[in-house]
């Protein structure tokens, strides 16, 4: 019984696999060469390709640009306020509705910079908060 388990577990991980997979390494290997990637610590690569998952919320806050905002204004005072008791699977959240993605590039949020920005509407009470994720802005009604 235990060397025919051992020969499915092996067929259904390794040899019904290995065709498919020899041929996604093969194409992989022709856009990212192996050599390139050596230069790296495990760790950095996954932070390379996946991004960063943790982060410093107030350094976010510190790098973001105010677009007919100011820091001190009630509107962006009341965001941080309420930003700041998410719980942080809704600050990923609010994360990836900015930027399409709930991580960070490799770079860091210290190179991570966004915009709030005024989107001027006639009746604010009446709009949402939305965002331009090519351009990192949040639009967000007064």
């Amino acid at each position: 019984r235990k060397e025919y388990v051992d020969l499915y577990v092996n067929y259904v991980f390794n040899k019904s696999v290995q065709k498919p997979f020899e041929d996604f390494m093969q194409g992989f290997l022709r856009g990212c060469p192996a050599r390139n990637w050596k230069m790296f610590f495990p760790e950095e690569l996954q932070v390379l390709l996946q991004g960063y998952t943790t982060f410093d919320w107030h350094l976010l806050e510190k790098n973001v640009i105010y677009r007919q905002y100011k820091k001190l204004d009630q509107t962006i005072r009341n965001f941080w306020n309420v930003f700041h008791k998410l719980p942080e699977e809704k600050k990923k959240m609010f994360l990836a509705f900015l930027s399409g993605s709930d991580r960070i590039t490799g770079y860091g949020l210290e190179c991570f910079r966004f915009q709030i920005a005024d989107p001027q509407v006639e009746n604010p009470d009446e709009s949402s908060p939305f965002a331009s994720t090519c351009y990192l802005i949040l639009f967000l009604p007064r």
